[in-house]
Parts: C-alpha cells; structure tokens; sequence
C-alpha cells in the first residue's frame, strides 16, 4: 500500500515540476511571441507598420545600438525591411512589412554587444 502511495506521489511530482520548468512567454502586447536562445521576440503589427519587443526571462531587454533586418515571405515573394532600435525594449520595422496571413516572418537582430539573434515568426 505504501508503495502505492510513492508511486503516485512520484508521478505527481514529475508532471507537475514539468509546468514549473516549462518556457512559454505570453504576449503582453497582443503580438505573436517566439524564443530564440534564452529571449523572447513578440512581433506586433498594426496599421501597416511593426514592432518586435524583446524581452530576457520576462524583463524588458534594452535595445540601443540594436539593428537587423526583417524578411517577410509570402509565396514567392520576398521583402527585407531594416530594422532599428525603438524606445526601451523594441525594434522598429522600417517601412510597411506588409505582414498577411500565411506569411513568415524572419527577424535577424544583432545587439550593441555584436551578439547575433535569428528568430522565424507564423504569421496567421
């Protein structure tokens, strides 16, 4: 009976250290959100322009001295637009990404530190 009463306790503790564990950063601005390396990217588009927040474990990740490039695929066609450091934690897309559904989104970031982040975003 005891054995019993391990068993399951065990199985309890396994599953639910998995939820403690688990990395999945949540939109805070109403974008899609994606990881790469230990930070998460929320790319927010609206009114024919974009953002990507980054953030570290949850805190806003500073983003001055930051550029990259932004490529939108949609079928064949392809489009890069720059983009450049916003205020506190954001990067500024340059131009109308013209973001559709179906397309993909692949944001190449390269920090003031020359630390070089790639992150693909679904866009649905």
């Amino acid at each position: 009976m005891k054995s019993i009463f391990a068993v399951a306790a065990l199985t309890a503790s396994v599953i639910l250290s998995g939820n403690v564990h688990a990395h999945g950063a949540k939109a805070k601005h109403g974008g899609i959100v994606q990881s790469a390396g230990d930070l998460s990217f929320e790319l927010v588009a609206k009114n024919g322009a974009a953002t990507i927040y980054v953030d570290d474990h949850g805190k806003d990740l500073p983003t001055a001295g930051a550029t990259g490039t932004l490529t939108v695929l949609k079928g064949t066609e392809k489009t890069e637009l720059p983009l450049a450091a916003g205020g506190n934690n954001t990067l500024v897309v340059k131009g109308d990404p013209k973001l559709a559904a179906g397309s993909k989104a692949v944001a190449a970031v390269t920090f003031a530190d020359k630390k070089t982040v790639s992150v693909r975003f679904s866009i649905k």
